[in-house]
C-alpha cells in the first residue's frame, strides 16, 4: 500500500476521507532516485487531512473539509532551511565537519554542526581542530571502527551502509517490524470536551497549548505547523545547549522561545505541565525520563495528555538509545547509496526524512485529539526517521528515476482539466499542473526581531484553514517560560 491512503491507515483515519483530498501534480519537485515526492506529498495530505478532520469536529461541520497539496508547495517546505533569508543573507545548513569521509574501506558520514558534537567528534579521533587532519585519520580507519568509536565518545558517525546490509543488521530489522506510527492509549479518562472553534479561518488546535521539547528539524516541524493551526506553542530548551540561530528562525514559526533548567526549575515546569494539552518531546529515546518526562509519568500527572514522541533510530534494537540526524539515518539505511554513485554517496534532495517524519508526527497530536474528544483517555505517538526510511526505500513503489518522467503508477493527466483516480486504488484525485521550476510564489517575507525574513509558507491546506503562521519567530529563548 502506497502514499496517502498508507500514511492515512497508520494514523488510523477513516479511509474514506482520503476522498477529500486532491493533489496538483508538479514534474521536477524533489526529484530523486527513490520515491521522495510521493512520500512528501503523502505526509503533507496526510496532515492536512487530520486538520480538516479535528476542523469539521470542533467547529460542527457536517463534512470534512476539502485538503488540496499542491507538489510545488511541498518541494518548497521540504527545503525551507535553504529557502531561509535573513537580512539578506543565506544560512549555512551543514557546518565544515558534517560530511562524508573516504575511510580505508568505504564511507562514514559524521555530523557535526553543533559545538558539543564537533568537540566530541575530534575528541574520539584525539585531533585537533580541522578538516585536513580529520580527512587524514579517516583515510586510515575502518568505517564501521569509526563509527563505534565516535559514538563512544558522545559524538556522531555512520558508516554507509547498502540496503541489503541496514536490512540485515539488527536496528534494521527491529525497525521494519515496527508500523509506521506507533499509538497508544494509556489509560481510561473521560472525553476530551473540545471548545467550538468557530469563525475564519478554521484553526483545528486552537486554544490547546503543546509544550515544544524538541530540536533541530522534525520535531520543531511538527511544533510549527501546530502553531499555524493555531496552538499556543512553546518551546523550551535547555540554557546551556542553545540551538542554531538560522535553525531556529526557520522553524520558529509561530511559536514562543524560553529556556528552563529542568533540573534546577522543575516547579515552573510542572506549572506548565499542568496546562499543557500536548507535550512533544525529540530527544533520543529515555534521555528525558529521568526527569519525569516519560509518557506514562507525563499523563499521571497531566491525564488525558497526548504525547508525541520523536527518535531517529526508535526507542527499541541495539540503536535505540543512540542520538541521529536526518543526513545519518539516510547512511545507515540505504538511501545514501541508492542516491549516489560508484564513485561517491549521495543524498536525497532534501531532507526529507525530517520534514516528512515532522509532518507525520503533527498529524498523529492531531488525529489523537479527535479520538480523544470521542473516546478519552491519554495517548502517546511515536515515530522515528528509521521507520520512515524503511517506507521511502521498501514501502512506496518507486516512480521512474532521477532525470526521467514518472512511470506508471502515479495518478497524472496530459491536462489539468480534470481530476484522475488514483492509479494505486485510492480514491485520492490528481491534475497536472505546471512544472515545479522556482520556489518564488511559495515564499513570504516578514519582519520580526531577528531581523527581515523571507522564508516558505506551510504546504499544510485545507478549505477555510490558516494560509501563514499568526506571528515570525523571535530572538532564541528570550520568551517567558509560561502560558501566554
Amino acid at each position: 500500500m502506497t502514499d496517502i491512503k498508507f500514511a492515512w491507515s497508520a494514523l488510523g483515519g477513516d479511509p474514506a476521507l482520503v476522498s477529500r483530498v486532491s493533489t496538483v501534480v508538479r514534474r521536477g519537485a524533489l526529484e530523486a532516485r527513490l520515491p521522495v515526492r510521493q512520500l512528501a506529498r503523502a505526509c503533507v495530505g496526510a496532515c492536512a487531512l487530520a486538520a480538516a478532520e479535528l476542523s469539521a469536529r470542533r467547529a460542527g461541520l457536517a463534512e470534512v473539509p476539502a485538503v488540496r497539496v499542491d507538489d510545488g508547495a511541498v518541494a518548497t517546505a521540504f527545503v525551507s532551511e535553504r529557502h531561509l533569508l535573513v537580512d539578506g543573507r543565506a544560512p549555512v545548513v551543514f557546518a565544515p565537519l558534517s560530511r562524508f569521509w573516504r575511510t580505508a574501506d568505504g564511507w562514514v558520514r559524521t555530523h557535526a554542526n553543533y559545538p558539543h558534537h564537533r568537540e566530541r567528534l575530534l575528541s574520539a579521533l584525539g585531533l585537533p581542530e580541522g578538516r585536513a587532519s580529520v580527512e587524514s585519520a579517516l583515510a586510515e580507519r575502518s568505517a564501521l571502527d569509526v563509527e563505534e568509536a565516535v559514538y563512544a565518545a558522545g559524538g556522531l558517525a555512520v558508516a554507509l551502509r547498502t540496503p541489503e546490509e541496514w536490512a540485515a543488521h539488527e536496528q534494521g530489522a527491529a525497525v521494519a517490524a515496527r508500523p509506521l506510527v506507533e499509538r497508544e492509549r494509556l489509560d481510561a479518562v473521560h472525553a476530551r470536551v473540545l471548545p467550538p472553534a468557530e469563525g475564519a479561518p478554521l484553526l483545528p488546535a486552537s486554544g490547546l497549548r503543546v509544550l515544544d521539547l524538541t530540536r533541530v528539524i522534525a520535531g520543531p516541524v511538527a511544533t510549527r505547523t501546530l502553531a499555524l493551526l493555531g496552538a499556543d506553542v512553546l518551546r523550551v530548551d535547555a540554557p546551556r545547549l542553545p540551538e542554531l540561530a538560522d535553525q531556529h528562525a526557520d522553524t520558529g514559526f509561530g511559536k514562543r522561545s524560553a529556556t528552563l533548567d529542568l533540573a534546577a526549575d522543575r516547579a515552573a515546569f510542572e506549572e506548565l505541565l499542568a496546562e499543557a494539552d500536548v507535550v512533544v518531546t525529540g530527544y533520543r529515546p529515555g534521555a528525558l525520563d529521568r526527569f519525569g518526562l516519560s509518557p506514562e509519568a507525563l499523563a499521571e500527572r497531566r491525564p488525558g495528555l497526548v504525547v508525541a514522541q520523536l527518535s531517529a533510530w526508535g526507542g527499541y534494537g541495539p540503536w535505540g538509545g543512540r542520538r541521529g540526524f536526518d543526513s545519518l539515518v539516510q547512511v545507515a539505511t540505504g538511501i545514501a547509496a541508492i542516491e549516489g554513485s560508484a564513485e561517491q554517496p549521495g543524498a536525497l534532495p532534501a531532507q526529507a526524512l525530517d520534514h516528512g517524519t515532522g509532518y507525520l508526527l503533527a498529524a498523529a497530536v492531531l488525529r489523537a485529539l479527535t479520538e480523544q474528544s470521542y473516546e478519552g483517555g491519554s495517548r502517546v505517538v511515536r515515530l522515528a526517521l528509521a521507520r520512515t526510511a524503511a517506507w521511502l526505500t521498501d514501502g512506496i513503489e518507486p516512480r521512474g528515476v532521477k532525470g526521467t518522467a514518472e512511470g506508471a503508477g502515479e495518478s497524472t493527466v496530459g491536462t489539468a482539466e480534470g481530476a484522475v483516480a488514483s492509479a494505486v486504488g485510492t480514491v485520492e484525485s490528481a491534475v497536472e499542473g505546471a512544472p515545479y521550476d522556482r520556489p518564488d510564489p511559495r515564499l513570504g517575507e516578514t519582519d520580526s526581531g531577528i531581523g527581515r525574513l523571507r522564508y516558505a509558507r506551510s504546504p499544510v491546506a485545507f478549505a477555510g484553514g490558516p494560509v501563514d503562521w499568526a506571528r515570525p519567530p523571535g530572538p532564541w529563548g528570550t520568551d517567558t517560560a509560561r502560558w501566554a
